[in-house]
């Protein structure tokens, strides 16, 4: 009885459970991408214009990125306290909403229905900070596929959800806000005692890399099933028994990653310690305050460093060593008696940062412009994505919709992947991949602009991919320049660049440019009418419906300027990879020796 209450708290402590954990509430906080499937409902229930819903949409994009009081909150609470903050502003706001869609409560104004909107959504990012800091800090060394596969859930909740809806064969499409409101709520509660820091930089084991190959097999079969399932239902018209057996499916994909710590921790042959992990133990048995007198020692040797002689630096290294050792002996006893005042050096790049200090540091802006422009220009077509396909005579526009969220999956699976390869074996800048996703999305938004057959589903396929690389590859190198003691803070920061710029590129440029290229067609087709009456036309029917733009003209100008603003991300991208080669030579250049 004894050995098995011991395997079970083994279980329960097991950073890979804490990581399973963290997929699954993740795989319910894509909130923000059932926006779409929800709104129409909003819209007749409440008898909404177009221009409203836009606005409940805005609420739901800042609701979506402003984690700010998630971030801060992280480093004040436990985290299952952040994620209940969290579940419970996702089931008032969302909630409360299906109460007014469905007459059970009284009609709101508008300003009051973008409130909830953006309370229910803003659950999210608390999920989003508390699975990533806790996974950060259980795998500091494999931080990009820990990222990537967290991050690549999240963009594939939508469709997970929306297969969990199919189930329920509802005729009231108010349903769907009831699960929203509902299904995350519980999830996280149930599992908000798990995902916690549990001393995974004590966890390292020689099956880890098997481990992962698990978790991306589950990863890569998930897409392909969802992809499949999504365009079956859309083809064919489906019985309520295949739609279950479909769902099934889906449900046992995401319950295979549990067997890894289970097997981790019943299993004899997984349980032994790697090498590493005994050296690591043994190393803080025979040295518990070592983590203690590491801080002060730097602080001592920061003095050293402004207090020793000039000459001493070109004695030989043992001679330098011993000189340098005698002068921080004499500063430190001069400290406990009061003779001298140590001053706290500033942190370098590698450790650990507040967000003040991090604020002040160039790789912040560049890494927080690089995304805006790389992200934003990646979230413009997101957004505008059924109007490209109708303009180039797509009817299907979900198909494409769609298949982007797969390749957002795939492209933050991937972004984790080959970045994390990319620092473990080369020790190069993590931010070079950034810099190569970039490259493709230029690529991708070229092919929009060109128009050509096909060339809407090839665009799909490069933006999707380049814009999920981003959200892997972003923590994990704000982790690594900055640590991991204000991550929330800084991960919540930088998510700003998505509404920055989406509001920039998708409300002002895109916009504008495809209303100009409507107007220039409506006025081909009505010759015979002025310039001043076409214009007060053209503004009364905007009121109703907007005018609508066919061919590739009506984007091929917003296209070429996402793919050169892709490129000015590249060469931020490439300035930040040359400051930070130094770091990352010394964070993983060592484990390469």
């Amino acid at each position: 009885m004894g050995c098995f209450s011991e395997s079970l708290s083994s279980f329960f402590n097991n950073r890979w459970l804490v990581f399973v954990a963290a997929m699954w509430v993740q795989s319910c906080a894509g909130i923000g991408y059932l926006f779409g499937s929800i709104s129409p409902t909003i819209k007749t229930s409440l008898n909404y214009n177009q221009r409203q819903v836009a606005r409940l949409g805005v609420a739901k994009d800042l609701g979506d990125s402003v984690g700010f009081l998630a971030g801060g909150l992280s480093e004040i609470l436990p985290l299952w306290g952040v994620l209940l903050i969290g579940a419970v502003q996702n089931f008032v706001g969302y909630g409360w909403v299906w109460l007014v869609v469905t007459g059970g409560a009284p009609v709101l104004p508008l300003w009051a229905m973008c409130i909830l909107i953006f309370v229910g959504t803003n659950g999210e990012t608390y999920f989003n900070t508390a699975a990533l800091v806790s996974c950060v800090q259980n795998f500091p060394k494999s931080r990009g596929p820990v990222v990537g596969i967290l991050k690549g859930f999240a963009g594939l909740g939508g469709a997970i959800l929306t297969q969990m809806y199919a189930v329920m064969n509802s005729p009231d499409h108010a349903s769907l806000i009831f699960m929203v409101a509902v299904g995350p709520t519980m999830v996280a509660i149930a599992l908000m005692f798990i995902i916690r820091p549990v001393g995974g930089h004590k966890q390292i084991r020689s099956s880890d890399g098997f481990s992962f190959s698990i978790v991306y097999s589950v990863c890569l079969i998930l897409a392909a099933y969802l992809m499949g399932v999504m365009l079956v239902e859309d083809l064919v018209d489906l019985s309520e028994t295949v739609v279950i057996i479909f769902t099934v499916g889906l449900l046992v994909l995401l319950l295979i990653p549990i067997a890894i710590p289970v097997a981790l921790t019943f299993s004899s042959r997984w349980s032994r310690p790697s090498v590493e992990e005994a050296l690591l133990s043994e190393s803080q048995k025979q040295d518990p305050g070592k983590s203690e007198e590491d801080d002060s020692q730097d602080i001592i040797f920061s003095e050293v460093e402004d207090e020793k002689p000039k000459e001493v630096d070109l004695l030989p290294a043992h001679e330098r060593q011993k000189r340098i050792a005698q002068l921080q002996t004499r500063l430190a006893q001069a400290a406990a008696e009061g003779a001298v005042r140590i001053k706290k050096r500033r942190p370098r790049r590698g450790e650990d940062f507040t967000m003040m200090e991090a604020l002040i540091k160039a790789d912040l802006w560049l890494m927080f412009f690089s995304l805006l422009l790389g992200s934003g220009s990646g979230l413009t077509v997101i957004d505008n994505l059924g109007q490209m396909s109708q303009s180039l005579g797509y009817d299907n526009t979900h198909v494409f919709v769609s298949m982007i969220s797969i390749w957002n999956f795939l492209g933050r699976i991937g972004g984790g992947y080959f970045s994390e390869q990319i620092v473990s074996d080369y020790a190069y800048p993590r931010p070079v991949a950034m810099a190569a996703a970039q490259v493709i999305m230029a690529v991708g938004h070229f092919f929009f602009a060109m128009g050509w057959p096909g060339a809407m589903y090839i665009g799909t396929l490069l933006v999707g991919l380049g814009y999920g690389a981003h959200w892997a590859i972003v923590p994990a190198a704000a982790s690594e320049l900055f640590g991991l003691k204000k991550f929330g803070a800084l991960y919540n920061f930088l998510t700003l660049a998505n509404p920055a710029g989406s509001l920039i590129f998708s409300g002002v440029i895109a916009s504008s440019i495809y209303d100009r290229e409507a107007e220039k067609q409506a006025q081909g087709r009505l010759p015979g009418i002025s310039r001043s009456l076409l214009s007060s036309f053209s503004s009364y029917v905007r009121l109703e419906e907007p005018l609508k733009c066919d061919g590739a003209i009506c984007f091929f100008l917003t296209s070429l300027i996402m793919s050169g603003l892709c490129i000015i991300a590249f060469m931020l991208s490439m300035i930040l990879v040359y400051r930070t080669k130094p770091v990352y030579a010394q964070l993983y250049g060592r484990s390469r020796r």
